[in-house]
């Protein structure tokens, strides 16, 4: 018995046909006789004495003695032979003839063709997958072992022709930070030599990031380690994707070139959405006037890191001279070299203009697959390469170098386009919805808590950063196992151990902010006396909001009603309390949650509130139907959503009640595809429905609270659905804050089945979203070519300009939206109902991953959504003050100090709607303000800074006057004004 009858997993290519491929595709048959077939290949291989290369290779009924000739020019013996004819400035025809033994067999007239003179940039790397092919701690440990090899190499090709010296580049600086944190003195002074010579380069990003799912700070902070290593460049490899945000922040630390690349794993199709016009290399321009020079890889389904092990540059000097001119050939003579159906999955043929430039780069591994070492044989192939040919030259490079040639030559004639390059991976992060939730909720905790330290005049940097490196380690773009349903002990079966570090990641860094919060509360707190509490508005906008804080019983006793006060006004603020008694939870700190509606608190503001003898709070129960001054809430308990959102000032609902599906309606999906097959979504097609196996809503609701209480309404209901054990619903309405606060709690049922989970916002807007945030900057603009469609990753909130209404609706855990329509979350992603403009989904949980992503998910998990409108605001200024109450919720300080505590007071303040201050922050070189702006055209903003004395912004010195200076911000770009403070 044989195994010829077994097929190789579907998650790998077959590089043998992949190459056959090529060989047939740049090959032209010329003589076909006596049951032989001859091709002949134009090949772009040019000889140091001025000769280009003609192959012919012969199959079939081959004669013992084979000898090709060109007539007059050259002859050669064999099945697979090169011929040399000399170069030619334009078309020239030539006759070969095939002889054996008894004369001529068959002749053809062969036309050969001038030829490029190429430069080809290997550049010999390690993908860096923290996971997928072991458990993290093992791939780590590998990489750290690859530095010391490439070192090494270094060594032994030192006395080579400089082309060919070994050169590394690596990929993510994480392992290299490590490593020189890790190694003896003389090796580390060896490895910084290397880097100094260009035989070593650390490129700038830690490692590679799902950056959509990064807030802005994080995306900058994880650049801070260029300044112990000076980047020139970046990598960006794996995923199809990164946020506009990006540019800016490579440009902040002097790095100004980017290679991407994309694996689309054949889950994508970007060719179908402007990726056939997008030329490589290519400028990529942020709203800021900000510049990445971009190089990306050359297939539409998934080449991505493998290109030049394709075509043998990691395997031997005979393949890649079989296969590298057949390679330039193709590029030379189309867009992608490869056909259809090449890589195992299905897709249309994608035409393209052919590569235009005489330079390429070419990355290559030390083996055909993730995480593999470094090798000797690419830097062997360059030198035997360029003793034998003139051209293609071959350079033996480190990643900027191949930008360093193509920005001295060509900067001008590249094209340049704008936006987002949005990520066709983003799906993925709904596998892992629980954590994720943790981890964007860490990310708006850090940012107060670095406030609240800074303010308490603490320097809480360096676990600031610890912390969002944690966060940052959950959004690697590594969230699985290769086979991640696996529970092994190594390898890419490894899924349940990788799943398990993975996650409790998320968690940890969850606690370390939560823990963070905390002190700084502690820490403010501190600084004011009295008896109650500070609220704190870190947010940038002037609002209204309710705040919440814990009173222990050791302040006030648990039977001593209460009252609060707020001090600048003197008057009365309502509030609502929440008991926590040593019967119901001997576990936790006895006392009372209280909330309460701070009015018209300003941004980066404080008002002090004081607790007194008060009367007993009480609640009231009330009808399905709630309300406060500005909106008026009905919820549907027989269809199970909310029926109506009424905007009493507008004098209309903004509720679509005739969409497809009802408002907070839960739609659950189940698609007719297998689980626990390697890349299976990748060979899927989805040209209609037919793999959307179910679809399922909530049914069977019912209210289990309705009430009044002194500071609003609030009704809880909970539904029956599929996919969940039940689905509970929260929306509260509170008095004087404009407005809707929605609460999604899922018990979710674990399954390996393929299955979405949306939430469904559908308002009745006349057009689609205006503008939406991203991270570093605002969608709603011009994009990448090729850039997913079908869905939109963004930070928290879609706005809607109307004519005389804007809409705004805020997300707190959940990124992932489709807009208009719900689509098949398979390649070419067909819509599954009519599209309505203004409707958005929430796609709040999937598993439709097979490799690389969690394969089920289970356990109570919460989203938090937020719904405001004005007639008077526009998006950019709507949409973060829909977010505020979820990101930015006011924060209640108990006061433990001994001062007198002052009424109210204000700490730093920007004049322009458009522009947030995202966090305060202290080092030994003063405080921080960090500024980001969401103008769609250039600023300029008057910062106020209590106590302010003296300003740096870019290490320009700034005017202060009356403790503020005046900063300019290019359109949706970032600032940080450093200054010198009196404490006061």
């Amino acid at each position: 018995m044989t195994s010829r009858l077994l097929q190789p997993s579907l998650g790998s290519p077959d590089y043998d046909g992949i190459r056959q491929a090529l060989r047939e595709d740049t090959s032209t048959p010329v003589i076909s006789v006596r049951g032989l077939e001859a091709r002949a290949s134009v090949l772009p291989l040019i000889t140091h004495d001025g000769r280009q290369a003609v192959r012919v290779s012969v199959t079939g009924l081959v004669p013992a003695y084979l000898e090709h000739v060109l007539v007059g020019v050259d002859r050669a013996e064999g099945a697979d032979v090169t011929l040399l004819v000399p170069e030619v400035s334009q078309p020239q025809d030539f006759t070969l003839e095939l002889r054996d033994g008894e004369g001529l067999i068959g002749e053809a007239v062969i036309t050969v063709m001038p030829q490029r003179h190429w430069d080809v940039f290997v550049v010999h790397h390690s993908h860096l997958d923290i996971g997928y092919t072991d458990p993290q701690g093992t791939v780590l440990r590998h990489h750290l072992d690859y530095l010391d090899a490439a070192l090494r190499l270094t060594e032994e090709s030192a006395d080579w022709p400089d082309d060919a010296k070994f050169r590394w580049t690596v990929e993510s600086s994480m392992p290299a930070l490590r490593w020189l944190e890790l190694r003896p003195r003389d090796l580390v002074e060896a490895f910084k030599e290397r880097v100094r010579e260009g035989l070593i380069e650390v490129t700038a990003l830690p490692f590679q990031l799902h950056t959509e799912a990064c807030s802005t700070e994080e995306l900058y902070r994880q650049l801070r380690f260029t300044e112990e290593l000076p980047a020139r460049s970046a990598m960006h490899t794996d995923v199809p994707g990164a946020v506009v945000g990006l540019v800016d922040a490579l440009n902040s630390v002097g790095v100004r070139y980017l290679a991407a690349a994309h694996n689309w794993a054949g889950r994508s199709v970007p060719y179908l959405h402007g990726g056939d016009k997008l030329t490589r290399p290519f400028r990529w321009r942020a709203p800021s006037g900000n510049e990445l020079l971009v190089w990306f890889t050359d297939t539409p389904h998934g080449m991505a890191y493998m290109e030049g092990n394709t075509v043998g540059l990691a395997d031997s000097f005979e393949l890649a001279d079989d296969l590298l001119p057949r390679y330039l050939c193709a590029l030379a003579g189309r867009g992608y070299p490869y056909g259809p159906g090449t890589f195992g999955w299905q897709g249309p043929d994608a035409e393209r203009e052919p590569y235009a430039l005489d330079a390429l780069h070419l990355r290559v591994q030390g083996a055909h697959a993730d995480n593999a070492g470094p090798s000797i044989v690419p830097a062997s192939i360059v030198r035997e390469w360029n003793a034998k040919w003139a051209y293609p030259r071959l350079r033996s490079a480190i990643n900027s170098d191949f930008f360093a040639h193509v920005e001295e030559r060509y900067h001008d004639r590249l094209a340049v386009h704008e936006g987002d390059w949005t990520d066709w991976w983003a799906d993925g992060l709904g596998s892992g919805a629980r954590p994720l939730g943790y981890v964007r909720r860490a990310q708006s905790a850090l940012r107060a808590a670095e406030t609240l330290h800074t303010l308490a005049g603490a320097d809480a940097t360096e676990p600031i950063n610890l912390a969002y490196d944690k966060v940052a380690l959950f959004n690697e773009h590594t969230w699985g196992a290769a086979n991640p349903w696996e529970d092994a002990e190594e390898a890419g079966d490894s899924g349940g151990l990788q799943w398990t570090r993975k996650s409790a990641g998320a968690y940890d860094a969850q606690d370390d902010s939560a823990d963070l919060l905390q002190a700084g509360m502690r820490r403010f707190g501190r600084r004011f006396g009295g008896t109650g509490f500070v609220v704190v508005n870190p947010g940038t906008q002037r609002r209204t909001d309710v705040v919440r804080a814990f009173l222990p019983r050791d302040v006030v006793p648990l039977d001593e009603p209460i009252s609060l006060v707020d001090e600048r006004t003197g008057e009365r603020v309502p509030h609502h309390e929440e008991v926590v008694h040593p019967v119901d939870w001997p576990t936790r700190p006895i006392g009372r949650h209280v909330s309460a509606v701070i009015r018209d608190l300003p941004g980066y503001g404080y008002a002090f509130v004081s607790i007194r003898p008060g009367e007993a709070v009480t609640t009231s129960d009330i009808e399905e139907t709630i309300e406060n001054e500005f909106y008026r809430v009905v919820y549907d308990v027989k269809e199970g959503y909310i029926r109506s959102i009424f905007d009493k000032a507008a004098g209309r609902d903004l509720v679509n009640a005739d969409a497809a599906a009802g408002f907070g309606q839960y739609v659950y999906d189940r698609y007719a595809t297998a689980p626990h097959f390697n890349h299976m979504s990748g060979h899927v097609g989805a040209h209609d429905r037919t793999l959307l196996g179910d679809r399922a809503i909530g049914r069977h609701a019912a209210v289990v609270k309705a009430e009044r209480t002194a500071i609003g309404e609030k009704l809880v209901v909970e539904l029956q659905a599929k996919g969940v054990d039940w689905v509970r619903t929260t929306i509260e309405l509170y008095d004087g804050v404009p407005r809707v606060d929605l609460t999604y709690q899922l018990a979710k049922q674990g399954t390996p089945a393929k299955e979405a989970v949306f939430l469904a916002f559908p308002f009745a807007c006349a057009g689609p979203p205006t503008a939406w945030e991203l991270t570093g900057g605002v969608g709603g603009g011009p994009s990448v070519p090729g850039s997913a469609a079908y869905m939109l990753p963004i930070r928290h909130w879609i706005a809607f300009d109307d004519p005389e209404l804007s809409v705004a609706w805020a997300t707190l855990e959940a990124p992932l939206v489709q807009l208009g329509t719900i689509h098949m979350p398979y390649a070419p992603f067909p819509a599954t109902l009519d599209e309505e403009p203004g409707t958005i989904y929430s796609w709040a949980l999937n598993n439709i991953w097979d490799t690389n992503f969690p394969t089920q998910q289970q356990g109570e998990t919460t989203f938090r959504y937020a719904v405001t409108s004005s007639s008077t605001m526009k998006s950019r200024v709507l949409g973060p003050l829909a977010a505020s109450g979820i990101t930015d919720p006011f924060l209640g300080i108990l006061a433990t100090g001994t001062a007198e505590p002052s009424k109210e007071g204000v700490f730093a303040t920007v004049d322009h709607p458009e522009v947030q201050i995202t966090s305060l922050g202290r080092t030994n070189e003063g405080i921080v303000v960090r500024l980001q702006s969401l103008a769609a055209t250039e600023v300029e903003v008057t910062v106020g800074l209590r106590g302010l004395r003296s300003a740096v912004v870019g290490g320009t010195p700034l005017e202060v006057h009356e403790e503020q200076v005046k900063v300019r911000l290019p359109a949706c770009g970032v600032a940080a004004v450093w200054g010198a403070c009196e404490d006061r």
